[in-house]
């Protein structure tokens, strides 16, 4: 999935030999990625807002992204995992936050995208330092060139969308590791990507329902779209509404309108199978704007007044990049609504019940 994880400008579409079929495949299996023309200039610095002041702003009118310095007593390992599925490295940060408290702390696990390593995903989603305000554990698994030349994972191989089964039980193995070495809440495990790490996040958490309460997919596709490479593109070009979920997961959607890497149409899919295995929940939509940034349509699904189970952010003119990311990392968009706060809101607010995590000893 990695063409220039941003499209490019009308002009240079022009001036491309290739159709724009070929030069998305090209991209996505043979040339390097690009540093996109989308990054604007960042937003001014200000001290992180309270949690409670916060979840208010993120549910009215989200401001640009704050930059925020990791403090020196936080840390941000390096390490190995190994199991029978294979073995990947992953990066996993502490805050200082959680310093001299017995509270056991929430576990994000962050799937980059094409191209990307775990230190330029961080950067980018600015997500540590979220860690810090939040008081949460962030773990970042690192893809090999020798499982995909790209970094990519693989959510589109038929041995990769399964329980039980190759990159899924990898990370699901990996995840229990952190909860095993970690103060870690085992009721509040959460999963999210971007890109291929978006779909990969999305086959996971719905293969494991009993060990993830919830996932945020940016710019991904549905569980099942593909089944191989030439069926990702299709269903990366044109959209594709994958296969039914049995479980009900919580899930939180981000879409540039203006993605040419990843039809927009597959953030809409994703929105619709989170919402088949809900009985009834109640649509509410609002539309607004980050001040001197993006236009959003954010769709909100929800039991009555209570938190939402589905959200669906479409972001008005961006491509295919994180919003309200830091330029500091690539394939970012600084002037959309902050995607990573809008997640770990949304993320916080759900947990697993312990007859469902039961289910991954029956299993």
């Amino acid at each position: 999935m990695s063409k220039s994880m941003f499209s490019a400008s009308r002009g240079r579409r022009k001036k491309a030999a290739a159709p724009v079929a070929a030069r998305m495949m090209a991209a996505f299996f043979r040339s390097a990625l690009k540093v996109p023309a989308l990054v604007l200039t960042p937003a001014k610095a200000s001290k992180p807002a309270t949690k409670a002041k916060a979840r208010t702003a993120a549910d009215k009118a989200p401001a640009r992204p704050r930059l925020v310095t990791a403090p020196a007593r936080a840390s941000f390992r390096t390490l190995t995992h190994d199991c029978a599925f294979g073995q990947r490295g992953y990066k996993i940060y502490t805050p200082a936050s959680a310093a001299g408290s017995a509270d056991p702390l929430p576990v994000l696990v962050m799937l980059h995208g094409c191209g990307q390593t775990p230190d330029d995903f961080a950067k980018g989603t600015r997500m540590n330092a979220l860690a810090e305000e939040f008081r949460m554990l962030v773990v970042y698994p690192a893809q090999t060139r020798e499982a995909h030349p790209k970094r990519c994972w693989n959510w589109f191989q038929p041995g990769d969308q399964h329980r039980g089964a190759g990159e899924p039980a990898l990370l699901a193995s990996l995840t229990r590791e952190v909860l095993q070495q970690n103060p870690a809440d085992p009721a509040r495990v959460y999963v999210a990507g971007l890109s291929a790490g978006g779909s990969a996040a999305l086959v996971l958490a719905q293969a494991y329902p009993d060990l993830f309460a919830g996932v945020g997919v940016h710019s991904g596709l549905p569980a099942g779209a593909a089944q191989g490479k030439a069926f990702a593109m299709t269903a990366m070009g044109q959209g594709n509404p994958g296969i039914p979920s049995p479980h009900p997961v919580p899930t939180i959607i981000f879409h540039g309108s203006k993605d040419h890497v990843v039809n927009a149409r597959n953030g809409r899919f994703v929105a619709i199978r989170a919402l088949e295995p809900f009985a009834y929940l109640r649509e509410t939509q609002q539309k607004r704007q980050v001040p001197k940034g993006r236009s959003y349509v954010r769709t909100s699904h929800r039991v009555g007044q209570g938190r939402a189970f589905v959200e669906h952010w479409l972001i008005e003119g961006s491509g295919h990049a994180w919003s309200g990311g830091s330029p500091a990392g690539r394939f970012v968009d600084p002037s959309g609504p902050d995607a990573s706060r809008e997640m770990v809101r949304f993320l916080l607010r759900h947990r697993t019940t312990i007859r469902k995590r039961r289910m991954q000893f029956a299993a």
